[in-house]
C-alpha cells in the first residue's frame, strides 16, 4: 500500500514538474516572439533555413497530396450531394468542412510528420552531443536562435500551407462541380463568397497558429529532455514527442470544433 501511495505521489510530483517546465518555456517562447531581440541576423537565418525546410521543400508533395485528396473529396462529394438533392448545400461542405476541418488537419500531419520530427531529432542530437551548453558557454540564447524560429516557422508554415491547401482543393472543386453539376466558374465562385463565413476563417486561421505553435514545441520539449549519456535517448525522444504531438493535434481540434458550433 505504501509502494503504490508513494508510486502515485512520484508520477504525480514528476508530471508537475514536467508540466511547469513546459509551461515556463512556452511562455518563455511567445514573449520573445514580440521580442525585437529574438530577430537578430543570425536567427533570421535560422528562421530562412528552416522555413526553406518545412514550406518550400515540402511544396512538390504537398500540391500533390491536396490535389489528389481534393479530386477524391469533392468526387464522392458532390456525387452524394447530388443524388440526395441537397445542391444547396455545396458551399457550405466546401467551406464549412473542406477549408475549415480537412485543409488544416491533413497540412498539421504532413508538417509534423517531416518537420516535427526532425526538429525533436535535431534537438536531441544537440542535447546528447552537449551542443547546447556549447552554446550557452558563448553566451548565445538558445531560445533566441533555436527555439524562437522554429517556433516562428511552425506557426507561419501552418497559416501559409492550410491556406495553399484549400485553394488547391477549391480550385480543383470547379472542374469537378463543372462536370457533376454543369456550374460555371462564376456560380461556383458566388457559392464560394456567399458560404465564407468571417468568424469560421478566423477560427480556421487561430487554430492553424495554434497547431504550428505546439507541432513545434513539443519537440523542442521532447528533445531537451533527451539524456546526454545515453544515444538511444535520441530515438525515445523523437517517439515520445511525436505521439505527444499527435495527442496535441487532436485536442485542438476537438477544441477548435466545440468553438465553432456552440
Amino acid at each position: 500500500m505504501i509502494k503504490t501511495i508513494e508510486s502515485i505521489g512520484r508520477s504525480s510530483i514528476n508530471i508537475f514538474v514536467t508540466l511547469r517546465a513546459t509551461l515556463l518555456l512556452a511562455a518563455g517562447i511567445i514573449l520573445r516572439l514580440f521580442s525585437r531581440r529574438a530577430y537578430n541576423s543570425a536567427s533570421r537565418m535560422v528562421f530562412i533555413n528552416q522555413f526553406y525546410f518545412t514550406s518550400v521543400q515540402i511544396l512538390p508533395l504537398f500540391l500533390f497530396v491536396a490535389v489528389i485528396f481534393g479530386t477524391m473529396v469533392n468526387g464522392m462529394a458532390f456525387q452524394v450531394i447530388k443524388n440526395l438533392g441537397l445542391t444547396d448545400y455545396l458551399g457550405r461542405l466546401l467551406m464549412g468542412f473542406v477549408v475549415t476541418e480537412i485543409a488544416p488537419f491533413v497540412t498539421v500531419l504532413l508538417i509534423a510528420l517531416r518537420s516535427g520530427s526532425a526538429i525533436n531529432a535535431e534537438i536531441a542530437v544537440m542535447k546528447v552531443n552537449r551542443e547546447l551548453n556549447t552554446l550557452k558557454i558563448f553566451n548565445i540564447d538558445v531560445i533566441d536562435y533555436l527555439f524562437v524560429p522554429r517556433v516562428m516557422t511552425g506557426m507561419l508554415s501552418m497559416v501559409l500551407l492550410s491556406s495553399l491547401f484549400s485553394m488547391t482543393v477549391l480550385v480543383t472543386g470547379i472542374f469537378i462541380s463543372s462536370a457533376i453539376f454543369g456550374t460555371s466558374v462564376d456560380d461556383y465562385t458566388g457559392i464560394l463568397l456567399k458560404s465564407a463565413s468571417l468568424p469560421d476563417i478566423v477560427i480556421v486561421l487561430i487554430k492553424c497558429a495554434t497547431f504550428g505553435f505546439f507541432i513545434t514545441l513539443i519537440p523542442i520539449i521532447r528533445g531537451l529532455n533527451a539524456s546526454e549519456e545515453e544515444l538511444t535517448s535520441i530515438p525515445v525522444a523523437v517517439l515520445n514527442g511525436m505521439v505527444r504531438v499527435f495527442i496535441a493535434i487532436v485536442i485542438i481540434e476537438v477544441l477548435s470544433s466545440i468553438i465553432r458550433f456552440i
